[in-house]
């Protein structure tokens, strides 16, 4: 039997069977298969915030960079990067020998014009009664004159030792009071050494984590030189980051303003809401400001140090969006489902932009009214028949 024989049998028994059934056979493919059925939004119109974004850096709210104010040597250094410190922990130790000499002088000092303040206080009792001396042997001689009884050379001796002791004891109270301010000025200079002494023990201010440790035993400091810095872990622990940004970008910025922020440790994270706290200028050269934010809520990603990024909302204007859920990827590119007046999903590929409270900017591939799939199903082909 040839082959064109066999096919037109074949065709003859598939004839005869589609009569004897009665009905037309229809597949699938041939009315579109069984609509499936998914959810539809609509490209539209909404409000859509300009913004822009700047790099950043975590730090902590609450940072104390522990610091010298003398010069000297470096005895000891107690602690080490990453451990936990209590408020008044030692952190570092100074050679405090000069120190102590200075207050040892000092504490002399004052002795010494505690000395001579008394000695003062002493001749101004003698010069005291001197004077009531003289005064009571001016009044004598002054009524014997008078009587006729002393001469006039022994009333001028008298008057002149009464002077003398007015003069010395107005000489011995000045003395007296000079005393006193030489005991305050040596009081006041023990109370400075002592003070100094305390500097070479440096403490923690709060409770905290030592986060760098700058100096070694052996190394001599000076005034202002860091020495340790920690990072509180209180009740005023937390992150914050400081954003460095241009003149222009950061007078359109206002303290309390909302704004979003992300860590960059590796991973994508979310943006977080957060807010402006301090606009500082720091460099009136190149008029660079510091802005820093504040997180809404705590944040348990990253730490200080991290690098990250804000971003910051400006004036709303009408963009063409989508739901986020409507947004296909595959590799670098973005679709959508389209849904066509025939009910037909076709795949278009679009461009797309910021994402914002569930809704992503279409930049293009879209119009105004375009009825996009919602959610897509895995199973949900190019051009397959879908109802909503």
């Amino acid at each position: 039997m040839t082959t064109t024989k066999v096919m037109v049998l074949g065709l003859l028994v598939a004839v005869s069977a589609a009569a004897c059934g009665g009905d037309t056979v229809r597949t699938p493919e041939a009315d579109g298969g069984t609509p499936m059925v998914v959810t539809i939004d609509t490209a539209a119109l909404t409000p859509f915030a300009d913004s822009f974004e700047a790099g950043g850096t975590m730090v902590a709210r609450q940072t104390a960079i522990i610091s010298s104010r003398v010069l000297a040597p470096v005895l000891r250094v107690a602690v080490q990067p990453g451990v936990l410190v209590r408020r008044g922990q030692v952190l570092v130790e100074l050679d405090a020998a000069n120190m102590i000499a200075s207050a040892a002088g000092a504490t002399s000092s004052l002795e010494a014009a505690r000395a001579s303040a008394r000695a003062a206080e002493s001749e101004q009792a003698a010069a005291e009664a001197g004077l009531a001396l003289a005064r009571a042997t001016h009044t004598r001689i002054a009524r014997l004159h008078q009587d006729r009884s002393a001469t006039a050379q022994e009333l001028d001796e008298a008057l002149s030792g009464l002077r003398q002791a007015e003069a010395r004891l107005a000489a011995v109270t000045a003395q007296v009071e000079a005393g006193k301010r030489s005991v305050d000025a040596a009081t006041a200079g023990a109370e400075v050494a002592t003070i100094t002494r305390g500097w070479a023990t440096l403490t923690a201010p709060f409770d905290g984590r030592v986060v760098a440790r700058h100096v070694d035993p052996g190394t001599t400091v000076g005034p202002g030189q860091p020495l340790v810095t920690i990072e509180a872990t209180g009740a005023q622990s937390g992150l914050q980051m400081d954003v460095r940004m241009d003149a222009t970008r950061a007078a359109g910025l206002s303290l309390g303003q909302p704004a979003e922020i992300r860590v960059e440790t590796g991973a994508i994270s979310d943006w977080t809401p957060a807010r402006i706290t301090k606009i500082a200028r720091v460099d009136p050269a190149s008029h660079s400001f510091v802005v820093t934010l504040e997180p809404v809520s705590p944040m348990t990603t990253g730490g200080s140090g991290y690098f990250g990024r804000a971003r910051f909302a400006g004036a709303a204007r009408e963009r063409l969006t989508v739901p986020q859920t409507a947004i296909v990827s595959r590799g670098q590119l973005s679709f959508v489902y389209v849904v066509s007046a025939d009910t037909h999903a076709r795949l278009r590929i679009i461009s797309a932009g910021a994402t914002r409270d569930g809704r992503v900017e279409v930049l293009s591939g879209l119009s105004a009214g375009d009825r996009v799939v919602v959610d897509p199903p895995a199973t949900l082909a190019d051009g397959q028949k879908v109802r909503p």
